[in-house]
């Protein structure tokens, strides 16, 4: 089966913050390049969203490993994992990335835990007993992906936001659902998966 036949084209200066402007006769337009004028941000354009932190203020336990040398630690568990499940290493990092910030302690506020933030119940359903542990976390996210990406056909759009939201509100939906920290979450990770196919890597 073809691995995500749907993906999205980002450009190569992809910026991080999403930008809004509605034109006078109503249609709207987003951007993710700044658009800047004299004074700063061009008229009639608005911050629609911003870039999430990973293990942010809404984390219970928030990330605290700022070592550059995290960016590369789980290599040899994201090779193992894309190879087995046969996903693409830039998503899995991509995913981490906007998770966790590669930190395999971060706890949600909603309990989700660890490197690809794995939910108990969706940690058990991917036989991942410890989602402490990175090995078992990353295999046990990207088999996620894997269940999600044979779900919605190869759609890497519909895949991330269905790790992002849950399957079922993807279904329900027929598509991304209208959760603004959804709509976020799935242009930032895809913004960073292209970032990983070029082979930038942070820090």
């Amino acid at each position: 089966m073809g691995l995500f036949a749907a993906a999205l084209a980002i450009p190569a200066n992809a910026g991080a913050d999403i930008y809004r402007h509605v034109a006078p006769d109503g249609t709207v337009h987003f951007t993710n390049v700044p658009p800047r004028g004299p004074r700063g941000l061009k008229s009639g354009y608005q911050v629609y969203l911003k870039t999430p932190t990973p293990g942010g203020p809404n984390a219970r336990v928030g990330a605290r490993d700022a070592s550059p040398e995290r960016f590369r630690r789980y290599d040899p568990f994201i090779r193992e994992a894309a190879t087995l499940y046969q996903i693409p290493e830039a998503l899995i990092r991509a995913v981490i990335l906007i998770e966790s910030n590669y930190d395999p302690r971060v706890v949600s506020n909603k309990g989700a835990q660890g490197l690809m933030q794995l939910m108990p119940q969706t940690a058990t359903r991917m036989l991942c007993v410890n989602s402490f542990d990175p090995r078992q976390n990353i295999l046990g996210g990207t088999r996620y992906l894997r269940y999600l990406a044979n779900l919605f056909n190869g759609d890497i759009v519909l895949t991330i936001a269905g790790y992002n939201a849950g399957e079922g509100a993807v279904v329900r939906y027929g598509g991304i659902p209208p959760y603004e920290s959804t709509q976020g979450y799935v242009h930032h990770v895809l913004q960073n998966y292209y970032r990983f196919r070029r082979g930038e890597i942070p820090g």
